[in-house]
Formats: structure tokens, sequence, C-alpha cells
């Protein structure tokens, strides 16, 4: 993968740590609900061509855990 997406993967992975599964008003581009999956969500972290995605599921609320599932391009992200 190419640094820029690494670096902005590591952003997501830290907005995660500090806000949750759920980042709604953060910024992250095309961010929402996986359709048809309960707790699980999508963001964009480098437009263009390729287009890279991550997927992450929230598994348990109380405690916070959340499980990145899917790193990688647009055209063979899980949904």
């Amino acid at each position: 993968m190419p640094e820029r997406v690494q670096l902005a993967v590591a952003a997501l992975a830290a907005d995660l740590e500090v806000f949750g599964p759920a980042l709604h008003g953060r910024g992250w581009k095309n961010f929402g609900k996986l359709r048809g999956r309960p707790n699980q969500y999508h963001c964009h972290v480098r437009s263009g061509r390729p287009t890279y995605v991550v997927c992450w599921e929230a598994q348990k609320r109380t405690v916070r855990i959340v499980e990145v599932f899917y790193v990688g391009t647009h055209e063979k992200a899980p949904y």
C-alpha cells in the first residue's frame, strides 16, 4: 500500500480509538454504515484510482472493541 494510504489508515485507527466506531462529523470521506450489516462501518482513506477503503466492526459497545476487517482497494471491498 502507498505510504500516504498507510498514514491515513493510522490516522483513522487513532480516531477509532478516541471516538469509537461511529465517526459521524469527523471528516472521513464516504463514512457510513454498511447496509444490512449491524455495527459495521466503512470510509474511504484515499479517493481516485484506485480508491482505498477501510471497513470495521464495533464488536462490544461497553468496552469499545473495534475490529478492522478490511483495508484495500474499493474494487475488492466486502460490500
